[in-house]
């Protein structure tokens, strides 16, 4: 499994933000079409149907969440030994899919993934690789494929920022 920008591949399935677990909302991109996953929001909205797809709400890295997120994390070792009573919201961020399908815009939900946020740069190029999936049959076609067989190639964890960028480059002009 890996994070690429605001996708989570994991083997061929790629998903939009973080993988879902149980009834927890989630966006799964398939050869199908996108597939809305959770028990509220659960249904499939084909290719054919969808005419734009982008993420808003996204998370964006920023110095004042990564010392959040040390914080948080500290908080966390006390209260893991016993001092103090905990209370703290661990939960990822929700962020929203917007999604334009049958003449009308829904809106999904996905968790973030990242747990500082993403980069500027990979949300823009998140953005661009979505709206090229609905570019057409034969575009989706070739973006996702190639976005799944890295998935499959890959081993190991998420590739370092330059790496992602480039990855997210090459799918966003196929």
């Amino acid at each position: 499994m890996a994070m690429v920008g605001l996708f989570w591949i994991v083997e061929g399935d790629v998903y939009v933000g973080a993988k879902p677990s149980g009834e927890s909302p989630g966006v799964r991109l398939t050869p199908e079409g996108v597939l809305a996953l959770g028990h509220v929001q659960a249904g499939l909205y084909p290719w054919e149907d969808v005419g734009a797809l982008t993420v808003v709400d996204v998370p964006v890295k920023s110095l004042k969440r990564q010392v959040g997120a040390v914080a948080d994390m500290a908080l966390g070792t006390v209260l893991a030994f016993g001092v103090g009573s905990g209370g703290g919201d661990d939960a990822p961020l929700l962020m929203t899919v917007r999604l334009a399908a049958f003449g009308d815009e829904r809106e999904l939900g996905a968790y973030a993934a990242a747990a500082v946020g993403y980069t500027a740069t990979e949300v823009e190029l998140s953005r661009a690789v979505l709206a090229r999936l609905t570019e057409g049959a034969a575009t989706m076609s070739t973006t996702l494929a190639e976005m799944s067989r890295w998935g499959r190639a890959r081993e190991g964890g998420s590739p370092r920022a330059g790496e992602r960028e480039a990855l997210l480059r090459g799918w966003a002009d196929r």
